[in-house]
């Protein structure tokens, strides 16, 4: 089973359900390549090797949440940059969905 585990990419950092984080990706339109970011909150973070994934939420436009998830180990996560923690006491927060506007912020944990 070591034969097919890729290796970790060196530009993910620890993560941590509430962070917010910017996670940049490899985008392929026909011919052309180009990076775009993704910023929002993680809700989920599964771990397990090959198969490890976090799972982001943004709002977009009018109020409408997107959701996307990502594999850590994927070639296509050019680096993942985390822009704050927050105080979280669930591992999944999925009670996020049904919430909007200032509800759905979160306390930034502090670190001293």
């Amino acid at each position: 089973m070591k034969l097919f585990e890729a290796e970790a990419n060196p530009d993910i950092p620890e993560l941590s359900p509430g962070d917010s984080v910017r996670v940049h990706v490899r985008i392929v339109e026909g011919s052309r390549e180009r990076i775009q970011v993704f910023h929002g909150t993680v809700i989920r973070l599964r771990k397990g090797g090959n198969d490890a994934s976090i799972t982001v939420r943004r709002t977009a436009s009018h109020g409408i949440g997107v959701e996307r998830t990502f594999l850590l180990r994927s070639p296509r996560i050019e680096k993942i940059e985390v822009t704050r923690h927050a105080k979280v006491r669930r591992a999944q927060l999925y009670y996020l969905r049904g919430r909007t506007g200032k509800a759905a912020t979160l306390k930034e944990r502090r670190r001293n």
